[in-house]
């Protein structure tokens, strides 16, 4: 998949460093607030084994408040600025405004990551002209209302028929689909059944034949099963990720880059190796 010029290789799977330019994500909010720190913690998850590291200035927590266009750009183009001249693999800009997409791309961003597969009047328009590849997610609601008691008849035929009619407006809308790639939205607008649901079924979505983006990464999914607080959420984590990518998945969007990418790595070296009698293929 080419990213604005480089190249993301998903042939094999790979790990989305998170990078949150915010104050108040839930999970490393104001950690990397600064540029500075926000650089360097970027370069730092490309060595740890990243494929894409995943930029963005506006949290999508549940309940999080929505923050301005401006406020936006200027947390996350002068980071993408910095970062893409040094950094060999994509930069993903995480942004449901336009606006943002297009300054983002000519900043040296590759990918576009919306949550709320560009339904932002616009959004299809300005994500086509990048020339970038566009990351759908399904979310029911906004990061203010989706958890509000959530209701599926059946959780993965509705949220396929969503993609589905996102793919359908994005190429009509000029976007071609090897631009396109799908999220289903973990933790979007879904109780922890629906997300066990949905995770235990993936392979459904998979059959559509577009890549595949998951993150589970410390999401209270996770706290909710195990009981446990974000700080101690890395291994079951991990676990979500390897079940993810043994039924199809093709990027894993994780905070914990090191050991989801050897997870992963090792997952897939087992599903693929009837494929492979000449060696595995290793990074």
């Amino acid at each position: 998949m080419d990213c604005a010029g480089k190249p993301l290789d998903l042939s094999r799977p790979e790990v989305m460093g998170i990078l949150n330019i915010t104050p108040d994500s839930f999970s490393d909010g104001g950690d990397f607030f600064s540029t500075n720190r926000a650089v360097e913690r970027g370069r730092a998850m490309v060595t740890e084994g990243a494929g894409i590291i995943d930029i963005g200035g506006e949290s999508s927590r549940p309940g999080a408040e929505p923050v301005t266009e401006q406020e936006e750009l200027d947390r996350v183009i002068p980071v993408i600025e910095q970062l893409a001249p040094v950094l060999e693999v994509p930069i993903s800009i995480d942004t449901r405004k336009p606006a943002v997409m297009r300054a983002a791309v000519n900043a040296g961003a590759g990918m576009i990551n919306d949550i709320n597969a560009l339904r932002e009047p616009g959004a299809i328009e300005a994500a086509m002209k990048t020339g970038v590849p566009v990351c759908l997610m399904h979310m029911r609601g906004t990061p203010q209302t989706m958890q509000d008691a959530p209701e599926y008849t059946d959780v993965v035929e509705e949220v396929g028929q969503f993609l589905q009619e996102r793919i359908l407006a994005c190429l009509a809308g000029g976007i071609s689909r090897d631009r396109l790639l799908l999220d289903p939205g973990f933790g979007f607008g879904k109780t922890v059944v629906h997300n066990l649901q949905l995770l235990n079924q993936l392979h459904k979505l998979a059959a559509f034949g577009y890549p595949l983006l998951v993150g589970f990464s410390r999401k209270s999914m996770i706290g909710a099963v195990m009981d446990l607080d974000i700080d101690n959420r890395t291994h079951p984590g991990i676990a979500l990720a390897a079940l993810a990518v043994w039924q199809g998945a093709h990027i894993v969007r994780s905070h914990d880059v090191r050991a989801t990418w050897q997870a992963i790595r090792m997952c897939a070296a087992v599903r693929d190796v009837l494929d492979n009698r000449d060696g595995v293929k290793v990074r």
